[in-house]
């Protein structure tokens, strides 16, 4: 007979698992075990999306938790998770990963073959066990997360002139991008010892993800006695630690403002525009033919057959006046994460490290940590903020003559693709080949604090500035996003006051709208000026009545003032006081509403947003309470938070329902505030979503009726404060080997 292993699991209140095994095969058992008892539907449906079968069981009509359309996601995923690619990832890790990883699948799978599945997946011809290679498809579709994988429509619309092609007319790619920083940002403050009461390290991390889906965090304890020890939170079907603490030390990301791609342009080759020209050579686009099943209406399948080109740097695009595939030119993408073998090392180390300096070497060693900042404090006192994250190495010589202007001025970051000397370089030091060395990267490491709410490296701490980065790294002297200003007043307000467990939760508590603090007092005074317009009456009123923040209990005037700076952001926002880089904490500020362009707009604005208010059909004195919320079955429930743009820590992205009501689909996600002692971390915390998506599952809405009264918990950590637990559950699960 083989012989057994014992994996424990000890459930804590609120559904957190606390597993423990003697080995990493046994650790991955647990956990996919434990997240299979959770989220098994919800990992089966991600697992259908990277395999691209999507459309062979569900049709092409539907969609996939990212929003692409089943076929577009298909095609997309046999692309990017083709044999050689997986080959090549399994082949790179370590023995301890590929236990992770080989005991995850087989912890999963005995959870799927012992228990009645869930309502929502029941008998699902989708619902099977997993194979080590869909959790490597899982990490692959993140680490493009970043750059390729907001290009898909551009991917598969991309065909030679002349051809039937493009599946797409307009890919809305800039979009997407600008939607991904916004649902996947982040806040973070790690604090010094100089800035504590004890003189130990303290971490705030309100990192700002999707509520659904494949990027939904899950909490989760790991332990190997006497070799790891870690608490936090994971994003589906890894088993590591993203964000969380250990003995000595806390860390959190924050999604970063580097660019993890470049555009590089093709010169065609005027004889075949499958050819282009490289250092004066002609060079034939490869061609790649994917093929999909889908299932049609009346439950036949057919095959979708679509081909996709390359070159040299990568997939080619085509995005209509933008990144246009004509007789001339042509553009492909390439992604520096594409060939990153080493994320998941990257987060067991971290996992494993003991100080902020053995965190930082972890990065400097593997830099594989795909699209992130990493802020990180220990119980030695020391705060670290460090941008380590993967990208394209050109020196800033070289950018200035391969650089393309007319997509840069957009906000992409184009490349002359006909010269060797415009290719990627590579970087003394660094962990992979073309990617910018961990020692050339912004790194900060202070006693006091360093911040991050997804601006550049520039000001992670005012008193040491962070500049003379390549564009690709970090930008300086550009204005700052609404949420850091917030978070770097708030932190100067304190004088010399520690930065206590009370006041770092309060950024988050507080739910500051922090744009109305900067303009409109103006605003009032421009209402004030216009009090015989009948038409500006009602917004004007809700305003003024307003206590200017997302709280549950904020009136009307924040309905009327997001609609307000909607209409207004149109065009530029008219300041009274413009960016001033050597004044970045303070500028922009106030609204020129004394200059007559600027009162026209304002008019208008307010105007427009009247009319959208009364367009929702909500109730004239309905609280924020009452519009933004979640569904859970049949209870809706108020979500506080509002858009991370106006500068609300708290942030929320929310989505229309037909009843004028808006439910959350990304923002505060896990919530994490750890301190030390000489006995270890001191940590509360939530999941605001929950632990379960599993609407049968009592921990399918028990955290966010916690998060709705911003009621965060005591983290148990110790085996003692585990055990004291009054809704303890243990199990003991033998592993066959």
């Amino acid at each position: 007979m083989a012989p057994t292993r014992s994996v424990e699991i000890r459930w804590t209140a609120f559904g957190v698992p606390h597993i423990q095994a003697a080995d990493e095969q046994g650790l991955g058992y647990g956990i996919g075990y434990a997240y299979a008892r959770d989220n098994l539907c919800l990992l089966a449906d991600e697992v259908l999306t990277v395999r691209g079968e999507r459309a062979r069981f569900l049709g092409r009509e539907g969609h996939a938790s990212s929003g692409l359309d089943n076929l577009s996601s298909d095609l997309f995923f046999r692309w990017l998770n083709r044999d050689q690619a997986l080959a090549e990832f399994r082949a790179a890790q370590s023995p301890a990963v590929r236990q992770l990883l080989s005991g995850y699948v087989k912890g999963f799978n005995r959870y799927l073959a012992d228990t009645a599945q869930p309502a929502s997946c029941r008998g699902a011809a989708w619902l099977r066990p997993l194979h080590e290679d869909d959790l490597v498809r899982l990490v692959r579709r993140l680490l493009v997360e970043g750059g390729l994988g907001q290009f898909v429509e551009a991917l598969l619309g991309a065909a030679p002139p002349g051809a039937s092609a493009a599946r797409v007319a307009a890919p809305p790619s800039l979009a997407r991008l600008a939607d991904f920083r916004l649902e996947r940002g982040s806040n973070a403050i790690a604090v010094g010892g100089q800035r504590t009461e004890n003189g130990k390290g303290r971490l705030l991390a309100n990192p700002h993800f999707p509520w659904s889906g494949g990027m939904r965090f899950y909490q989760m304890h790991l332990t190997i006695p006497g070799r790891l020890d870690v608490m936090g939170a994971a994003l589906p079907g890894l088993p590591v630690v993203n964000i969380g603490f250990n003995r000595h030390l806390a860390w959190t990301h924050t999604v970063d403002n580097s660019s993890h791609f470049t555009l590089h342009r093709l010169a065609l080759d005027p004889k075949d525009p499958t050819r282009y020209l490289f250092d004066g050579r002609s060079l034939p686009l490869s061609k790649t033919t994917l093929q999909v099943e889908v299932r049609e209406a009346d439950g036949s399948l057919s095959t979708e057959r679509h081909t996709l080109y390359e070159s040299r740097f990568g997939p080619l695009l085509n995005w209509p006046g933008k990144l246009d595939w004509n007789l001339e030119q042509a553009f492909a993408l390439q992604d520096v994460n594409l060939a990153n073998h080493t994320v998941l090392e990257q987060w067991l180390a971290i996992n494993r490290a003991t100080d902020v300096g053995g965190l930082r070497s972890s990065i400097e060693t593997y830099q594989g940590i795909p699209w992130v900042n990493t802020l990180a404090a220990d119980d030695q006192g020391q705060a670290l903020y460090f941008n380590g994250s993967r990208i394209p190495h050109i020196p800033l010589q070289r950018l200035s003559t391969c650089a393309l202007p007319a997509l840069v001025a957009e906000g992409l970051p184009g490349l002359d693709g006909s010269r060797s000397e415009c290719d990627w370089q590579n970087d003394s030091g660094a962990a992979a080949p073309g990617v910018v060395a961990a020692s050339h990267l912004p790194l900060l490491q202070r006693e006091d604090f360093v911040q991050n709410s997804n601006d550049s490296a520039w000001l992670s701490n005012p008193q040491q500035p962070l500049s003379g980065f390549s564009p690709l790294v970090s930008r300086d002297a550009h204005p700052l996003g609404l949420r850091a200003r917030y978070a770097l007043e708030q932190l100067g307000k304190q004088g010399d006051q520690p930065f206590s467990e009370a006041f770092l939760k309060a950024l988050v508590d507080d739910n500051r709208v922090y744009q109305a603090d900067l303009l409109l007092d103006d605003l009032l005074a421009f209402c004030a000026s216009r009090a015989r317009d009948a038409q500006l009456a009602p917004g004007c009123s809700a305003l003024a009545s307003w206590n200017r923040k997302a709280s549950l209990d904020a009136g009307a005037g924040f309905l009327y003032f997001q609609r307000f700076m909607a209409a207004l952001e149109l065009d530029e926002v008219p300041w009274r006081v413009p960016f001033d880089p050597a004044d970045p904490l303070n500028t922009p500020r106030g609204l020129a509403w004394r200059q007559a362009n600027a009162a026209s707009r304002l008019s208008d604005a307010l105007r427009q947003a009247s009319r959208e208010v009364a367009d929702a059909g909500l109730p004239a004195q309905a609280t924020w309470g009452q519009v933004q919320g979640v569904q859970r079955g049949s209870t809706w429930i108020p979500i506080p938070g509002g858009d991370g743009r106006f500068g609300i820590y708290n942030a929320m992205q929310s989505e229309r329902q037909a009843d004028g009501r808006l439910a959350v689909v990304s923002g505060s996600s896990y919530l994490q505030l750890v301190s030390f002692d000489d006995r270890g971390p001191v940590a509360q915390g939530l999941l605001a979503f929950s632990q379960s998506s599993d609407p049968a599952s009592a921990h399918f809405k028990d955290q966010t009726e916690l998060f709705t009264r911003q009621a965060w918990r005591r983290l148990p950590f110790t085996r003692a404060q585990i055990d004291a637990d009054p809704e303890l559950q243990v199990l003991s699960l033998q592993m066959d080997d």
